[in-house]
């Protein structure tokens, strides 16, 4: 399959998932139909063409195997048949639909993890072998996980109004967003991430915290291709090239934080989008207004505290008191369960380390936080950092 049809199947999938479950309200036996309807095209379209009518043609594929799936019922098969296999029948291409099935896949009788994999599967257009690898598991755990995720939903009636969930559904994007923006081969997905982020934009335009999301997002992958150098390496935030940053969606960022910030409630994700700006809006990493970034951080400790917080206040407590100070910081979360399968605590605490003059100690930070990623890119550039303080 080449990657003109793969791009155009992932970008279809929400989509075509969204109205059909707005007529039909099944989330389970409507996203395996959606499935099916894939696999057909996958086989198909590189070999016959892209059809004129794409989603139309992918409506009607997975509508047919609704149909076959509902035979038992004869009255509805026939109803269902008269709609589903005329091909002019293509309801108008609603952006709320897929909005819709990322509201089921937050649905709150799952738990997190699970919204997160259904999301990324339903609405990401991963494969279900994809959504295994971000979460380090084997694919068949993965595929009884989301098969369970969707029997949840169909049990908890598969229909869910937007309302009580947005918190869950801020909070699935924001993490689709970062395994999109960690993952350098991934672009599609942070894109994917931004857009729906969008859409809920317009949809609440009011909600200080979507806008708030939508700006973090912006601001974050605005720096997307100064990220690696000419060889893929991973380049750190400090010694970006910041001519390649994108003017564009910085500009747009700012200009929604501008907005949005003293409009409501102070949330996590505005206070994330102010950190970003902060950073965006330094022409050297020498001038990076660093006391107000930590002043950030203290607030951002306050609405949301959490491990990965205290982790990034560390960095700026190093900047602002030295060095030492951060590694005392750190030295808070040494106990912290959350932490013990990530790279990123010895990953600081090796800049740290290094900053400290201290470069056998760092040496052996970098090469545990090494071994402790599953990313090959971020594995090569804690390697090389090691190396260099031989």
């Amino acid at each position: 399959m080449t990657g003109a049809v793969e791009d155009l199947l992932r970008e279809l999938a929400p989509r075509v998932l969204g109205t059909l479950v707005a007529r039909h309200g099944q989330f389970d036996a409507c996203e395996d139909a959606v499935q099916e309807a894939l696999l057909a095209a996958a086989v198909r379209w590189p070999a016959e063409g892209v059809p004129q009518r794409p989603r139309a043609w992918l409506l009607t594929v997975a509508s047919r195997a609704l149909v076959d799936h509902w035979r038992t019922d004869s009255a509805r098969r026939r109803r269902e048949v008269a709609a589903a296999l005329d091909p002019t029948n293509e309801p108008p291409d609603d952006p709320g639909d897929t909005l819709l099935v990322l509201f089921l896949c937050c649905h709150p009788a799952l738990s997190p993890p699970s919204q997160l994999a259904l999301t990324l599967r339903a609405v990401g257009g991963l494969s279900t072998a994809q959504v295994a690898a971000a979460f380090l598991v084997p694919e068949a755990t993965m595929a009884q996980r989301i098969s369970r995720a969707k029997q949840r939903i169909r049990e908890a009636g598969g229909r869910f109004e937007p309302g009580p969930a947005l918190g869950v559904v801020l909070h699935v994007l924001y993490l689709m967003f970062n395994e999109g923006y960690t993952d350098l081969h991934r672009p599609d997905l942070t894109a994917e991430a931004v857009r729906l982020a969008r859409l809920l934009y317009r949809l609440v335009p009011a909600d200080a915290e979507v806008a708030g999301l939508l700006a973090l997002m912006l601001l974050t992958d605005a720096r997307r291709a100064a990220r690696t150098d000419a060889a893929g390496q991973l380049v750190p935030l400090a010694e970006q090239d910041r001519g390649r940053w994108d003017a564009a969606a910085i500009a747009e960022g700012q200009a929604l934080l501008a907005r949005t910030l003293g409009s409501g409630p102070v949330g996590q994700y505005q206070v994330q989008a102010a950190i970003a700006a902060l950073h965006d809006e330094a022409a050297t990493a020498a001038a990076t207004d660093w006391p107000q970034i930590l002043a950030l951080y203290d607030v951002l400790h306050r609405v949301a505290p959490g491990p990965v917080v205290t982790l990034s206040r560390a960095v700026a407590v190093a900047m602002v008191h030295g060095p030492v100070a951060g590694l005392a910081e750190l030295g808070t979360l040494d106990d912290d369960a959350r932490l013990a399968h990530t790279h990123r605590l010895e990953a600081v605490r090796a800049h740290l380390l290094e900053l400290t003059g201290e470069p056998a100690a760092a040496r052996d930070c970098y090469l545990r936080a090494a071994r402790m990623t599953a990313s090959l890119p971020e594995q090569r550039y804690l390697t090389l950092r090691a190396a260099r303080l031989r």
